[in-house]
This record gives structure tokens, C-alpha cells and sequence, in this order.
């Protein structure tokens, strides 16, 4: 067993010292922005810490006031040991990477009251100094010596690594040309503006200018290098951006801070819009930090009573999203509120029509299993209980849901409830749709435009299979 002990303050002479030495990762910043309550993107935000002062993740300061006063509470003095005073002054940043070497000195004692002063410094592992002051202690009078106690594991519920894996998985493409729509808010611009940063789009801005740079402004926004286009209001906004992909030049559109319906009655118009052959869907891609996979929802915010047909587009368009993120074969899991085929409720219906579509080729790319209750879906546990034999059975990477209700509830449960990160888009028209909202985060708002990225550069990589070339 472990013991920890005190130096009593008669144990103790001027000049005694003690260090210790640690290495900054991101769960030490992560644990400590939980226990604090401080987020400061700085912080916690990669992609804001590449525009801040230091242009990388620092760490807390405070994380490294902490260290003084973990060697001042379990070695110098110890335990008994009473705080007083203590100044700091932040000489330099730590940063991801970097080994800490903390250390106290006494410079005096005060035998009337039992105080010490400790000179306190951490330095880098290239011996520069990143943190100097001075303590203040009442030090303990009586010898103590304690077993360490064994502080509980914490299990960190990390969100967003999917998408920053997504990040990661397009790089070495070139960005996207996209038509940002009435970004006229601080929220949508930024969102633009960071996903440019990471390379992955290259932002056209279509909307009134003025109202465009007053965003800017707001945000400290620098709109020098992006284009902007010009228009008087929102619907104007929409019927340009769609223009300019209908003509080619661009490859994506991305929403702004206007009414998704007010975007999509621009996509879906029979002359002027972006339609194909196949049915416009709605995809969310959410990492759920408790599922070991990315769940694709589909439908949720376009098809509110989707046909068979319509549903048998909805998860073409999902299986090919899937392959365009790297799921060779997708598992597609047909939603409903029972497992078992039943006249009464029409999605058990479909589903089992849909499975028979794909065993005869009319849905190809994927593994198909319904009706399936969302616990079996999920939970290969909950699957075996009910007798379910299944290949999709607690192994679905994409959910497909009766209608836009459910789809909605469910992915907003997750979002709230299971601390998810949802990033949605819409397929089956010529480009790519980013649909963002002003709640998203950072790393989902940039996980969408990866998305994109990923879905417009394989679809053209693609494109010689169809051809007779390579598939």
C-alpha cells in the first residue's frame, strides 16, 4: 500500500525543495474544463485555438497553478498543510505535447506562526520557465502519514471524434467551391469562414452585402479573400445559389442563417431547380459518444409521409453517402416500433418490401434487415433476448425511420439526451446540401462540410466507373 506523508514544519530548513513532473495532454485539459466549468475555446476548441494569440489548443492556466498546489498538499509540506497566499504570473503558454517540471522552495520561516514561503516555478521541457510566484503556507506541526487514496476512474464522454476524423479523412482534397446562403448572422458567417480555414470549402457569400458585413464586423471577420454575390433578400439568396450550381460554379450550397424550406423550394423547383432522377433526402450523421459507429438518420427534415418509393431513394442516397465515408457496406436498419411484420402499422409493411427490393437489385451497396425496433437496431444484447437472427441486428450504421417525425425526435433525443453531435445534410440533388443550424458546434459544423467534401470528391472519382472505366 502506498502511504502519503507530511514534513513537519520543524522537519523543514530553508532551501528544501520538492518537483514533480508532468506532460499536458488533452484529457488533462478536457478533466479540467469539466471540473472548472471554464470552456474557453482556446481551450477546447481546435479550430478557434488556429485563429487565437498561440494558434494551438494551451492549456488552462490555472491547470498549472493546480500542480503548485498538489506538491505543496502531498509533499511540501504535505498533508495538514494550510494555503494562505499565492501569486502567479503566466510567463508562456503549455501546450499539447509538453512535459511540465514543477517546483517548490522554501525561502523562509516564520517560527512564530508556523508559516512558510516557497518560492514556486514550472519550466518546460526546454528548461524555460512558464509559470513563477510565490506561496503562502501554514505548515502542519504533528507527523502525518496516510494510505493514498485511490481517486475513482473518469470516463470522459468524447464527443465530436468522428467528425474530426471526418476532418482528417479529406485531407489532400481540394475544397469546394460553395454557395454560402444569406449568411447575414454572426453563426452562419463563422461557420463558412472556419470551414474555409480548415480547407474544406472555398465560400462564395450570396446575400445583401451590407447586411453580410455588418455579420463580419460583428465577429471581427476578416471577408477580404471571399467573393461575395450580391442580392436583396433570402429567397433572392436561394434562387442565385442554386443558379450557380445548376451552371456549375459551384459544388455545394450550404445554408445561412434563412428557413430551411425557404432554401429547399429553390432546390426543388421543376424548372429553375436542382432535381435528378432520385429522391431528395435528408441524412444525419451523428457520433454518439456510447455507439462505436456514426448513426446516418434518415429521414428527418424533408419526406414527411415518405412513399415506398419514396423511402427506397431515401436509403439509396444514405447507402451512398455511407460508401463516400468509407463504409464499404453499409448496414441499413429499418426502423419501426415492433420487429414482426404487421398489417396494422404500414412501416413494418415497407420494411419488409424494402428487404425484398434489395435482394432483387432495386437497392444496391448495402446490407438490409427490418422491421426493427430501435433497441435491436442498436444492441446486438437486446437483439438476442427478443430470438432476433440478423446480420444488421446491433450492427446498423444507418437508421431508416417511417417519417420526419420520428426521424426528428429521434435524432434531437440523441442530441440532447446522449450529448450527440448531429451534422446533416441533404442528397439526391445535383450538389450537395449543408444544412447547418445556429446551435451546432464547431466541429459539426465542420464535420458537415467534411461531409460534403467527401460525398462531391467521390461521386467524381466515381464517375469513370459509369463509363466502362474503372470501378
Amino acid at each position: 500500500m502506498e502511504y502519503i506523508q507530511n514534513r513537519t514544519f520543524d522537519e523543514i530548513a530553508i532551501g528544501d525543495t520538492a518537483s514533480l513532473v508532468r506532460t499536458l495532454t488533452y484529457r488533462d485539459i478536457e478533466v479540467f474544463a469539466v471540473m472548472s466549468g471554464d470552456v474557453n475555446p482556446m481551450h477546447v476548441d481546435a479550430a478557434f485555438a488556429k485563429s487565437d494569440l498561440f494558434h494551438q489548443v494551451v492549456a488552462h492556466g490555472m491547470w498549472g497553478g493546480s500542480l503548485i498546489s498538489t506538491l505543496l498538499g502531498t509533499q511540501l509540506p504535505g498533508p495538514g498543510t494550510i494555503y494562505l497566499d499565492q501569486s502567479l504570473r503566466f510567463v508562456r503558454p503549455v501546450v499539447l505535447g509538453d512535459t511540465v517540471t514543477v517546483t517548490v522552495k522554501v525561502t523562509e520561516k516564520n517560527v512564530a506562526k508556523k508559516r512558510l514561503l516557497l518560492d514556486c516555478r514550472a519550466t518546460n521541457q526546454r528548461g524555460e520557465e512558464v509559470i513563477t510566484g510565490l506561496a503562502e503556507v501554514i505548515a502542519p506541526v504533528e507527523k502525518i502519514s496516510r494510505p493514498r487514496v485511490l481517486l475513482p476512474e473518469i470516463d470522459l464522454n468524447r464527443t465530436a471524434q468522428r467528425y474530426e476524423r471526418l476532418i482528417e479523412m479529406t485531407r489532400g482534397l481540394e475544397p469546394i467551391r460553395t454557395a454560402v446562403v444569406h449568411p447575414v448572422d454572426t453563426a452562419s458567417l463563422l461557420g463558412a469562414v472556419e470551414a474555409a480555414r480548415e480547407g474544406l470549402i472555398v465560400p462564395v457569400l450570396v446575400g445583401p452585402e451590407a447586411k453580410i458585413r455588418a455579420a463580419a464586423t460583428q465577429a471581427a471577420l476578416d471577408l477580404s479573400r471571399y467573393e461575395i454575390v450580391p442580392v436583396e433578400h433570402s429567397d433572392a439568396a436561394a434562387a442565385a445559389a442554386v443558379a450557380m450550381a445548376r451552371s456549375g460554379e459551384v459544388e455545394a450550397l450550404m445554408k445561412g442563417a434563412l428557413h430551411t424550406d425557404e432554401l429547399m423550394r429553390a432546390v426543388v423547383d421543376g424548372a429553375r431547380g436542382l432535381r435528378t432522377a432520385r429522391r431528395i433526402s435528408h441524412v444525419y450523421v451523428i457520433d454518439a459518444p456510447d455507439y462505436p459507429r456514426a448513426l446516418l438518420v434518415t429521414d428527418a427534415a424533408i419526406n414527411i409521409y415518405p412513399s415506398l418509393a419514396d423511402k427506397r431513394d431515401i436509403i439509396q442516397n444514405a447507402i451512398d453517402l455511407a460508401h463516400a465515408l468509407g463504409i464499404a457496406e453499409p448496414r441499413v436498419a429499418i426502423l419501426s416500433a415492433v420487429e414482426t411484420v404487421t398489417e396494422s402499422i404500414r412501416s413494418t409493411l415497407d420494411a419488409a418490401a424494402l428487404c425484398k427490393m434489395a435482394e432483387r437489385g432495386q437497392i444496391k451497396g448495402g446490407i438490409l434487415d427490418g422491421p426493427l425496433a430501435f433497441d435491436n437496431a442498436v444492441s446486438e444484447e437486446a437483439a438476442k433476448t427478443k430470438g432476433i437472427v440478423s446480420p444488421v441486428a446491433g450492427r446498423a450504421d444507418v437508421f431508416v425511420v417511417p417519417d420526419l417525425e420520428a426521424g426528428n425526435m429521434l435524432a434531437k433525443q440523441l442530441e440532447y439526451l446522449a450529448h450527440a453531435r448531429v451534422a446533416g445534410i441533404v442528397l439526391g440533388a445535383r450538389v450537395p446540401i449543408i444544412l447547418t443550424s445556429r446551435a451546432d458546434k464547431t466541429l459539426a459544423r465542420l464535420g458537415s462540410c467534411a461531409i460534403a467534401l467527401l460525398l462531391a470528391r467521390h461521386k467524381a472519382a466515381a464517375l469513370p466507373s459509369l463509363s466502362g472505366g474503372a470501378a
